[in-house]
């Protein structure tokens, strides 16, 4: 989860690591000998070049140890794709298992949808000016970490700048669980009154850590009425845990705004807390990769951590996120585009793969 350190306690046996592009093992004493201009060791090496069909190895570390921090910063655009952020992909495996236990685009992960950087200011998460992606979410592995990104992106992104810092030699307890992450999109593509799979499949002990939403609005009028709900250890047609709204789950009211008024238009207010936020509005195409006027369906994002009121599950836990709008007329059935990542702790590494689909099935709207 997310773990502070106490800096009064020095246990034995622990090994500070980080990987970046001066070092990309992480080894003692051989970082930084790349020469600039200025010379030998004067930031001779700080990015990497990424090009289409890569996989770049930001870290493979043996264990047993954490990963503490990834901060990753690169171009959000280049000459040909304005999608950079939603076409790379973050990947991280742990103890040599099959397949990876995370598997979101870079950006989502990250707390910014729609290949679109944005402010965001909670503990696990940060997303400093300009689009400085840093996660602070302890991810502990017992014989080896790996984490890459994987290029699907049509151009070279020159300029890859990232860091992973890690200990090694850390005491991890029978219950130490391991970190999941999975990224999800309903496409305008469900029935109305079908809910969005936040979630699903999950069987085993472990902790859920919390939930980013990307919502395209498809529809006019209002759309955040929508519970989410926790089906947990047996549930089967309901749920045991549900919120009042897409707006409350996340902490948020009255719809975001300013007021519930006609005159004058209300106006969105965005927010960013340790554990829960309402981060970004945009109705504006900002890319410029088009001579056509830049109106465009209505952009949201907002997370929700659960770092100080966990949810626990015994055996499984699946979550579903409901469409549904309000209007003058009352509520309604919505379909509209929502991206997702389910963030969350198991007492194995398990796959997570099979949803994450093509580059031009993860295209924003």
């Amino acid at each position: 989860m997310f773990e502070i350190v106490d800096p009064t306690r020095m246990p034995r046996g622990l090994t500070s690591r980080s990987f970046n592009a001066e070092n990309p093992q992480g080894r003692k004493g051989v970082a930084a000998q790349s020469a600039s201009r200025l010379g030998v060791g004067r930031k001779g090496s700080p990015a990497t070049d990424l090009r289409p069909g890569e996989e770049l190895v930001l870290a493979d570390v043996e264990g047993p140890g954490v990963i503490r921090h990834i901060w990753i910063t690169c171009a959000a655009m280049t000459e040909t794709d304005p999608f950079v952020y939603r076409n790379l992909v973050l990947e991280m495996t742990w103890d040599d298992a099959e397949e990876p236990s995370v598997i979101a685009p870079l950006g989502d992960f990250f707390c910014c949808g729609g290949a679109v950087s944005s402010r965001v200011d909670s503990l696990p998460i940060v997303v400093a000016p300009n689009s400085g992606f840093n996660s602070f979410i302890a991810m502990p592995f017992r014989s080896r970490a790996r984490i890459v990104v994987r290029s699907e992106h049509p151009d070279t992104v020159r300029g890859f700048f990232y860091q992973v810092d890690a200990t090694t030699g850390d005491e991890l307890g029978e219950d130490t669980g391991y970190f999941h992450a999975q990224w999800r999109r309903s496409n305008g593509d469900l029935a109305r009154g079908q809910d969005h799979v936040v979630l699903d499949g999950v069987r085993g002990r472990g902790m859920y850590l919390g939930t980013f939403f990307s919502l395209t609005s498809l529809e006019r009028f209002w759309w955040g009425e929508g519970e989410l709900k926790f089906f947990v250890d047996g549930d089967d047609r309901w749920p045991s845990l549900t919120s009042t709204g897409l707006e409350d789950y996340v902490g948020g009211s009255w719809a975001f705004q300013d007021g519930l008024q006609k005159n004058p238009e209300p106006v969105p207010q965005t927010y960013s807390s340790h554990s829960l936020g309402f981060t970004r509005v945009a109705t504006k195409e900002s890319t410029k990769f088009s001579n056509y006027e830049r109106a465009m369906p209505p952009q949201f994002d907002m997370y929700r951590w659960h770092l100080v009121d966990p949810i626990h599950f015994a055996s499984d836990l699946r979550i579903t996120q409901q469409m549904i709008g309000d209007w003058d007329g009352g509520l309604f059935e919505r379909c509209d585009d929502l991206a997702t990542v389910a963030y969350w702790y198991q007492d194995r590494p398990v796959g997570v793969g099979g949803y994450i689909g093509s580059r031009q099935e993860r295209r924003p709207r």
